[in-house]
């Protein structure tokens, strides 16, 4: 007996050594998907037009990556979205099962606010962005301020959201470097609180983001003409505003069009998508793949279009790239974005 559990045991050996020495073959990104949960991080709290977008295209996104895993979207709130950045980058899973659909701020924040260096930008795989932003600065037209021009001859009250959003920098800039006499009251839970402010007349406009104007309220008031796009905020008059004359026309200062570039840069990567770096390469692969496939399906575009949102995508490595070209801005510009930056 003795002699056969020692030939047994000896067996085992050879069998379990050989079981080390087998080479491993390596998962394919189909074999890992299957059967597994994508959770895609929102920087933005549910209900909201980036949540909206978010869910469109998780159930689209999913449906390209091999291997179909099933989604899940969860809302991560918090210093404009550097409380998502934050804990995709330090506290998820590196493995390809959790992305962040962040926003376009986290692009230059940590470059500018020392205080937010949980987040850097340039040490994440940015997967793409399903659409571009653009801004226009509107205001009641019972406030006597109906054109670009009177921007710098009229005082005009506008609303705002938190200190650091587009929708009170840009105005900043304006008055900083342009003159024009715009007094911002920050502080506004979202934008249907600051619309609720235009109709009480506690204010009279803000800065808006384009596709805010194409649906509900705003777009009613439009169409009826209580409320006006005064100015796109950008070097280009969107399609939709063709008519309305844009920053081009009012900047000529080299340090002003400087300041501004580094604000409008980002809006050409909207919402942007970003998976931890340490995810394997051939996942990252996967996933721009799954993402370029998911904004050419005609499916996910006329589920946007109905709502009447426009994808305009622009690719990971565009998005880095954004990244690398904030990242290179001289430091005296960057003092200057500091202050309007600065409570």
């Amino acid at each position: 007996m003795k002699i056969m559990r020692g030939i047994m045991l000896s067996g085992l050996a050879v069998v379990t050594a050989s079981a080390v020495a087998a080479p491993a073959y390596p998962q394919t990104a189909e074999e890992f998907y299957k059967g597994k949960t994508l959770t895609i991080l929102v920087s933005a709290q549910s209900g909201s037009l980036t949540d909206f977008i978010a869910r469109q295209f998780a159930q689209a996104y999913v449906k390209h990556i091999p291997g179909q895993p099933e989604a899940v979207v969860m809302n991560v709130v918090g210093a404009g979205g550097m409380v998502a950045a934050a804990s995709l980058q330090s506290k998820q899973p590196k493995d390809g099962t959790v992305i962040g659909f962040l926003q376009r701020n986290n692009l230059y924040v940590p470059l500018v606010d020392p205080s937010q260096n949980a987040f850097d930008p340039r040490k994440v795989a940015w997967i793409g962005s399903v659409d571009k932003t653009y801004y226009s600065l509107v205001a009641m037209t019972r406030s006597g301020v109906t054109t670009a021009d009177d921007l710098f001859q009229k005082e005009l009250v506008i609303g705002a959201t938190g200190f650091s959003n587009e929708n009170r920098t840009l105005p900043a800039v304006l008055n900083r470097y342009l003159g024009t006499k715009l007094t911002v009251v920050p502080g506004y839970t979202d934008r249907g609180e600051v619309y609720l402010a235009m109709e009480r007349g506690e204010v009279d406009g803000w800065a808006s983001t384009l596709d805010g104007l194409t649906y509900g309220e705003p777009k009613r008031m439009l169409e009826e003409d209580s409320m006006k796009v005064l100015l796109n905020l950008g070097w280009d008059s969107p399609e939709e505003f063709q008519d309305i004359p844009n920053l081009s026309q009012y900047v000529k200062d080299p340090e002003a069009k400087s300041i501004l570039d580094f604000f409008i840069l980002p809006f050409q990567a909207g919402r942007p998508l970003a998976a931890p770096k340490e995810v394997p390469q051939d996942r990252i692969e996967a996933l721009r793949k799954a993402f370029d496939e998911t904004v050419q399906d005609p499916e996910f575009i006329k589920a946007m279009t109905d709502q009447n949102y426009a994808v305009d995508p622009i690719s990971g490595d565009e998005v880095a790239k954004i990244v690398a070209t904030l990242f290179a801005t001289p430091e005296t510009e960057l003092e200057a974005v500091r202050k309007i930056l600065k409570p």
